[in-house]
C-alpha cells in the first residue's frame, strides 16, 4: 500500500531523494541534472523584493548553473502565487544594482492534487494536464530565440490527455493512484525513479514518527476544509492572544506552523 503523495509529509519523504528527485526532473523537463543538497521549506535571506515567501522542494545543480523548484498544492487558487515564486527565483540572482546577468536556468514544477476549479479570462474552463510557461522572447513569425530558457511547468494527473508524453504519465500515474488507487496500483516499474519513490512511500516503508506526522497532516486539511482559512486564523489569533503554543495551534486549526508565526508577528 502506497502512501498519500497528496500528504505534503509523503510528498517530501519522495521527492528530496536524490534518485527520484533526478529521475523526475529529466522525465518532466528533458533534462539530466547532478544536484547536492536538496533542501526542503527554504527560504532567502536577505527576503527577495521584501517578500518573505517559502519552496517546499529546491535544489540547485552542483554546476550552479540550474535552480530547481517543485511545490505541491491541493487547490489551484495558489496559481499566482506559483508564479510569483518562478519569477521572485529568478529576480534572486540580481545581487547588486549593477548587475543585470541572469547566471542560471530557473526551473518551478508544480504538482496540483484536485481538480482545476479556475477558468481563462474568457471564462473557458481550464482542463489540461500539462501547463508550461517559457520565458523566452520569439519574433512576429512566432520564431522562439532561446535566450533565457528559464521554465514553469503545472501538472495535474486530474485531467488526463492523450498527448501527454509516457515519460510525464508515468510519474502522474503515481501521484494519481497513490491518491486514489493506493493498495492497488499499476506504475512502470521499469523507471529507476519510479520504483524507487514507491520504495520510500510504500506504507511498511513509513517510520512511526512519518506515519503520525502524515496523519497530523491529513487531519489539518480536514479540520480547514471545515472551518475555513478565515476562521483557523481568526482562531489562531485568539489562541496567540491567549499564550497558546504553536503546536497546539496548528493542531485545532489545521494551519501549518509557518503560518501561524506570520500571524504572531503580525499582531506584534
Amino acid at each position: 500500500m502506497l502512501g498519500n503523495l497528496d500528504n505534503e509529509v509523503i510528498f517530501k519523504k519522495a521527492f528530496t531523494n536524490k534518485i527520484v528527485f533526478t529521475a523526475f526532473v529529466k522525465d518532466i523537463l528533458g533534462i539530466e541534472v547532478v544536484v547536492d543538497k536538496i533542501e526542503t521549506e527554504k527560504k532567502f535571506d536577505p527576503k527577495i523584493g521584501y517578500v518573505d515567501f517559502e519552496l517546499d522542494i529546491f535544489a540547485e545543480t552542483v554546476d550552479k548553473r540550474v535552480v530547481i523548484e517543485i511545490q505541491r498544492v491541493e487547490y489551484d487558487h495558489h496559481f499566482d502565487r506559483f508564479l510569483h515564486y518562478f519569477f521572485m527565483l529568478i529576480a534572486e540572482q540580481q545581487k547588486s544594482a549593477k548587475e543585470y546577468n541572469i547566471d542560471q536556468t530557473v526551473y518551478v514544477i508544480v504538482v496540483l492534487t484536485a481538480p482545476y476549479t479556475i477558468n481563462e479570462k474568457n471564462g473557458k474552463a481550464i482542463k489540461d494536464e500539462v501547463l508550461l510557461l517559457n520565458i523566452n522572447p520569439e519574433n512576429l513569425s512566432g520564431e522562439v530565440r532561446n535566450l533565457y530558457g528559464h521554465q514553469f511547468v503545472c501538472l495535474n494527473p486530474n485531467h488526463p490527455a492523450d498527448d501527454t508524453p509516457k515519460r510525464i504519465r508515468d510519474w502522474l500515474d503515481l501521484i494519481y493512484q497513490s491518491i486514489h488507487s493506493p493498495e492497488r496500483p499499476t506504475l512502470n516499474m521499469n523507471n529507476e525513479g519510479i520504483r524507487k519513490a514507491t520504495e520510500l512511500i510504500s506504507f511498511e516503508n513509513l517510520s512511526p514518527e512519518e506515519r503520525m506526522q502524515a496523519k497530523n497532516k491529513e487531519a489539518s486539511k480536514v479540520t480547514i476544509a471545515k472551518i475555513g482559512n478565515a476562521k483557523a486564523m481568526e482562531i489562531a489569533e485568539k489562541c496567540i492572544e491567549k499564550g497558546s503554543d504553536d503546536h497546539f495551534i496548528a493542531d485545532i486549526t489545521g494551519l501549518s506552523l509557518h503560518e501561524i508565526q506570520k500571524i504572531r508577528k503580525g499582531l506584534k
